[in-house]
């Protein structure tokens, strides 16, 4: 189920949990993180105003009682038993105490319970005390300095009611912004999400009518932002798709190409075995030597196609080589790769050198691709001629006596069913030397064609390796 862009369902272990979209992450971050910003700035501002306003009062207050403790008129009565520098201060309450903790309120408003740091005032244990109290429901700044007269401290208490008001306005004020600046920061993330993402909604619309329509024309790049990078990045795999299904057509073209000729041949010679079984009056006369004849070349058809097969399923392996491979003797995959190949070549002669050389990768598919060179080797050399087989660091040669391999043939040598003119007669299915280029590049290595000092073909293969299986 989806709620705005919430998607909800069932996580790992059946507990629920939301999902929620890109845009509705970046609104709800982007306001998070401004909403905060705004609510420490307005705290700071806060506490920083109700700091400065109560420092303030306190150096006015303290101020005022010091001027008063030192007046010559401090004690004097008026008319209303207050002295003359009281009568103007309305907004001020004031008390005397003596060292006994005695007071003496000046007015007749409600009792100021006085306590132990106005005591030590008027006792002469401080220079001042500076507090807030609470008298009858409302709050007072209440300040105590000693007086002229040793043992009375002079009290003076000032309402906080308009301090208080003026707080409680900027309060509201600051909550206010606050909740106006919440509000500008969703609509920033709204904007932010509307706006920076549409270049990821573009490519995913993009990307979802590739799925839809399997047409890999790669996607338009603009700027080199990440966005940009990820198009690219998904350029570079439509461009690998793309190769990777036009290898597997061409694949597919060529094996059905060069699998019609022997599988016609084939079926020839099954009719007419099938028909002389049957005592066909037009094939009765089928002589024996005919009939061997015939189920021999079925039998080089049949195992001609088996080699063919094979050799499908190893091209049609376009993953990268496994992971799990080992440490593998390149000199000892050359040894038992001739021991195949001279009992397939007995009128041959094979002068075999080899240096230890490991590699790490498969030992099946090095040995094969070393007996695809060999065998290329024992086709093309002429009977009772010798294949030079060489292995050093790492770099296999494999000599021949044939004709050698034109220079305009020797790119192409490499390519799936490619043959030369001169090949074409000869059995084959031109994938051999198409696995050894896969099988080196999938061992990092490399295969390369040329002349060798007789005139004939000098196959060069390169596998990356060390000399010692330890070093």
């Amino acid at each position: 189920m989806s709620v705005w862009g919430l998607a909800v369902g069932p996580g790992s272990g059946g507990r629920w949990h939301y999902r929620r979209s890109l845009a509705s992450r970046v609104i709800l971050l982007t306001t998070i993180a401004v909403g905060l910003s705004v609510a420490l700035v307005a705290f700071g501002a806060y506490i920083t105003a109700r700091v400065q306003m109560q420092n303030a009062l306190d150096d006015s207050l303290l101020d005022r009682a010091n001027k008063a403790a030192r007046s010559n008129t401090l004690l004097e009565a008026s008319s209303a038993g207050i002295p003359p520098w009281a009568l103007g201060a309305a907004d001020v309450r004031i008390a005397f105490l003596d060292f006994e903790g005695t007071p003496v309120i000046l007015d007749r408003g409600p009792s100021i319970e006085l306590g132990g740091p106005e005591l030590r005032v008027a006792q002469g244990r401080a220079d001042y005390s500076l507090r807030t109290l609470t008298i009858a429901g409302h709050r007072y700044r209440v300040v105590a300095v000693p007086t002229q007269q040793r043992g009375i401290a002079l009290i003076i208490a000032q309402p906080l009611e308009d301090q208080d008001r003026t707080l409680s306005r900027l309060g509201w004020v600051t909550v206010a912004f606050g909740i106006f600046g919440v509000l500008a920061a969703a609509l920033a993330g709204w904007a932010v999400a509307s706006n920076g993402l549409r270049p990821v909604r573009r490519l995913t619309d993009a990307v979802e009518d590739i799925a839809r329509t399997e047409d890999l024309t790669p996607l338009p790049v603009e700027g080199g932002d990440e966005v940009a990078r990820l198009a690219t990045a998904f350029n570079h795999m439509l461009t690998a798709l793309d190769a990777s299904r036009t290898r597997q057509r061409q694949l597919v073209a060529d094996a059905s190409h060069e699998l019609r000729t022997p599988l016609t041949a084939l079926r020839t010679n099954i009719d007419l075995l099938t028909m002389s079984a049957r005592n066909d009056p037009a094939l009765a006369s089928l002589p024996p030597e005919a009939r061997a004849e015939l189920l021999d070349d079925v039998q080089a058809q049949i195992e001609e196609l088996t080699t063919l097969i094979g050799d499908l399923t190893e091209l049609a392996r376009d993953e990268p080589m496994p992971v799990q491979v080992e440490r593998v003797d390149l000199a000892e995959v050359v040894d038992h790769a001739v021991q195949r190949v001279r009992r397939r070549a007995p009128g041959l002669t094979f002068e075999v050198f080899t240096r230890p050389w490991w590699v790490v990768g498969e030992a099946v598919e090095l040995e094969r691709a070393v007996t695809n060179l060999l065998d290329n080797a024992a086709k093309w050399s002429p009977e009772g001629g010798q294949v030079t087989v060489r292995l050093s660091d790492g770099v296999l040669t494999v000599d021949d006596q044939g004709p050698g391999i034109a220079e305009a043939h020797r790119a192409r040598i490499f390519d799936r069913f490619w043959r030369s003119p001169d090949a074409r007669t000869m059995p084959g299915s031109g994938l051999g030397l198409a696995i050894v280029r896969q099988v080196a590049e999938r061992h990092s290595g490399s295969v390369e064609a040329t002349d060798n000092a007789s005139g004939g073909a000098r196959l060069v293969l390169r596998i990356p390796g060390r000399e010692s299986a330890h070093a």
